[in-house]
């Protein structure tokens, strides 16, 4: 953690996050055009910042594209949130929001974790129902992983697995997994208490994707986790990037997952809205 704090304590490498989080996905040539710094400074402060786990790369052809990513961020609050005033929670809250949220026509949403496991281990935690059920929230993942066979939902350990119309794309053990992403469910409806004409609106999306790349790195696992192919000004980025349910979204799930790996145990259930101590 202390690196992090001291990446960020500097203005240049505060100025390319921003840089990030006006338009996501940029290259080294788009960033040094954007600010008014040599592009061998740009390089350095982006290794920097990329140590640091506050940046993540993707490729694109021959081109290294730079993603924000939010897990350093996470992990402050997930590790000292209970130790802070309400005041300094908030600002962590604030800090962690613009990392996550990126104003773009086509949003891509990029986020890498470092797991203390094997790949191996966490492959079966990708596909295998017995683990998606702890950390999916009780639902479980159901599919026999080979390129386009559906990814079905079991809701519950005795419910039938249910089509919701995802697909496998990529199914590469231990290295890549990816598939095609479901469209808004009448429970998420419910939940985020939208009128039919808004979840009919919410139904016109295109089907996004989600890709899992998993690299060792040294005794744990590098998992990045791509998810893209959104329509624009897309209701389910922000619902998968945690922006409709403070604290959801993919930084939960792969938080518990994490968790799930690391200490045997997923993270706890949230208190239900408006619960207080005593």
């Amino acid at each position: 953690m202390d690196e992090v704090f001291r990446v960020l304590a500097d203005a240049s490498r505060r100025r390319l996050l921003d840089s990030l989080n006006v338009r996501n996905g940029q290259s080294l040539r788009d960033l040094c055009a954007g600010l008014d710094m040599t592009r061998q400074s740009v390089s350095k402060h982006l290794a920097l910042l990329e140590a640091a786990g506050l940046v993540t790369t993707s490729r694109r052809g021959r081109e290294k594209l730079h993603h924000l990513n939010a897990a350093p961020i996470n992990a402050i609050a997930d590790r000292w949130i209970s130790r802070y005033d309400r005041e300094r929670a908030r600002a962590l809250a604030d800090l962690r929001t613009a990392l996550e949220a990126r104003p773009v026509q086509t949003p891509t949403f990029v986020y890498t974790t470092y797991i203390r496991t094997t790949p191996e281990q966490l492959w079966r935690a990708l596909i295998e129902p017995e683990f998606t059920r702890r950390y999916w929230g009780g639902a479980a993942l159901v599919s026999d992983w080979r390129v386009g066979s559906p990814v079905l939902w079991q809701d519950a350990p005795d419910a039938e697995p249910k089509d919701i119309g995802q697909r496998v794309l990529v199914c590469q053990p231990h290295t890549r997994l990816s598939y095609s992403w479901h469209a808004f469910q009448p429970e998420h409806a419910e939940h985020f208490g939208w009128s039919p004409e808004e979840y009919a609106a919410r139904l016109t999306e295109r089907r996004s994707k989600v890709t899992f790349d998993l690299a060792p790195y040294g005794g744990a696992v590098r998992l990045t986790v791509t998810h893209d192919d959104f329509s624009p000004d897309s209701e389910m980025y922000r619902a998968v990037s945690g922006q409709l349910d403070a604290g959801g979204g993919w930084p939960e799930l792969l938080a518990s997952l994490k968790s799930l790996l690391e200490t045997g145990e997923p993270l706890p259930e949230p208190e239900p809205a408006g619960a207080t101590e005593g």
